[in-house]
């Protein structure tokens, strides 16, 4: 199985062992998805958690028929509904692959059963959703602050190979801006 970059993100967080991450590794499930296979639809609930171990995920939400893109995943990032995972409610968020994507599932009940259990997953699940929502934060912020060369600058900075990767409708969507504002912000006009 091979989890070496969820391993090193789940400890980039917090110092697991490696014996609590094999706890957690063996409830996993392995998915190869393909480019744009929806993992998770809005209006339906889904019960996982997803790692990524390779590939790139994109999370939107449909506002009167409109794909609205907010937020990227990544190599050891984790990806949920948000009412899913909180709620065991269907919640409003698509999450879909941009590239071909190994991922490994873990069900919601099995991670609760280990945050019970286990205090290393415990914390590092309590921090890696402090961090998520700080993010969340300051992708706000900065929507409300930055302009969008600003906004444009700080993403690359986050992920800095995601135009090489994602769709620019799809990064042009998350920073707010037209496709063709966000072309010239590349071209440096």
């Amino acid at each position: 199985m091979d989890i070496s970059n969820i391993t090193k993100s789940i400890k980039l967080y917090y110092p697991v062992s490696d014996e609590s991450i094999g706890q957690l590794v063996k409830h996993f499930t392995v998915h190869h998805f393909p480019a744009k296979h929806l993992i998770i639809r809005g209006g339906i609930i889904d019960r996982n958690v997803y790692f990524i171990e390779r590939g790139v995920t994109r999370s939107y939400c449909l506002v009167d028929g409109d794909e609205h893109t907010t937020w990227f995943s990544k190599e050891g990032d984790i990806t949920f509904g948000l009412l899913c995972l909180y709620h065991n409610k269907a919640g409003f968020e698509y999450v879909e692959t941009v590239e071909p994507t190994l991922a490994y599932s873990i069900p919601i009940n099995e991670l609760n059963k280990l945050y019970e259990t286990n205090i290393e997953i415990a914390n590092w699940g309590r921090v890696i959703h402090q961090e998520c929502l700080l993010s969340l934060q300051c992708v706000r912020i900065d929507n409300l602050t930055m302009t969008a060369k600003e906004r444009y600058n700080a993403l690359l900075k986050r992920f800095p190979d995601i135009c090489q990767r994602v769709n620019l409708g799809y990064i042009a969507s998350f920073l707010g801006i037209s496709i063709s504002t966000l072309s010239r912000i590349r071209a440096g006009k």
